[in-house]
């Protein structure tokens, strides 16, 4: 930590894409499951080596980040690149790279407004590397841009995220040495879309907030909705479709926290799926901790 405005960080850390891998503590969604759309299309919570440069001048805060690339041998039809930062090896390979940044401003009391985005190239990070064929010829670039906000004022907290992907060299991924090879630990089948994008809103109202009771003993019991819409195969594939992977989600819930480390959630959602398959509602339950330990 040298100042405000400069700051290093060198290790394995988190990549701060999106609005759920930049705040992933469980206070900071309403859900009980991490919000699906960003879950679906990108690792989370997402975290590789790398170094990051970081800090904050005036209402903005900064950061940029280079990092290991993403490995195009896990990406999938239905969870596009979330696998890419994961090994089957107990090491993890770098034989390409990327950047990342992010940039969040807080200009107006109670709201903070972030854009992100994320560069890299995915085909042949991974071991064996074949040097000749696909995995030579071609890059696989990743390319995500993401804006989010947090609205947390009188009484209302307002979350939301809009995420875009783009994949390059997608319909050459189910040509890569590893996916062929049937003894490696790889995806094997399937193509992988070209984009995938997750969009999603959520508000919550403290209603404990009318009641000076539960105001003197800081609880708290938020009434919540929120909806999203994702597809991590949003484009075609050499003609393929897998019209199973578009997503529409609505879910209705409650948030109670009887001291500010704690949080019960409660919540009924449903996914609406394409006519020729069916809605998957449910109901969850859960009970999440926060504590800061630095």
């Amino acid at each position: 930590m040298f100042s405000r405005k400069a700051n290093l960080r060198v290790g394995h850390i988190v990549v701060p894409v999106g609005l759920n891998n930049a705040y992933h503590e469980p206070l900071n969604f309403f859900t009980v499951y991490r919000p699906e759309g960003e879950n679906t299309i990108m690792p989370n919570t997402w975290h590789q080596t790398g170094v990051s440069f970081f800090g904050r001048a005036g209402k903005f805060r900064y950061e940029a980040q280079f990092l290991s690339g993403l490995n195009a041998d896990h990406f999938t039809n239905t969870n596009w690149i979330k696998k890419g930062n994961k090994s089957p090896l107990e090491f993890d390979v770098a034989n390409k790279y990327a950047v990342s940044a992010r940039l969040d401003n807080y200009s107006v009391p109670g709201l903070r407004i972030g854009l992100s985005g994320y560069y890299g190239h995915s085909i042949g990070n991974s071991y064996p590397n074949n040097t000749n064929g696909v995995d030579a010829e071609y890059k696989g670039q990743v390319v995500i841009g993401a804006i989010d906000f947090t609205y947390n004022a009188h009484n209302w907290v307002v979350r939301g995220q809009a995420d875009y992907g783009y994949l390059g060299d997608a319909d050459q991924l189910k040509y890569v040495y590893n996916r062929l090879n049937s003894k490696s630990p790889y995806k094997h089948s399937a193509f992988v879309s070209k984009n995938a994008y997750a969009v999603g809103i959520e508000a919550g109202y403290d209603i404990f907030s009318q009641i000076a009771s539960m105001r003197q003993k800081e609880q708290q019991l938020y009434l919540f909705g929120r909806y999203e819409q994702y597809n991590p195969y949003a484009s075609k594939t050499k003609g393929t479709a897998y019209d199973y992977t578009e997503v529409k989600r609505l879910a209705v819930g409650v948030n109670y926290r009887p001291i500010p480390e704690i949080v019960v959630k409660a919540e009924y959602s449903n996914r609406f799926l394409k006519d020729r398959f069916n809605n998957e509602p449910s109901f969850n339950i859960g009970v999440a901790y926060e504590g800061l330990f630095m």
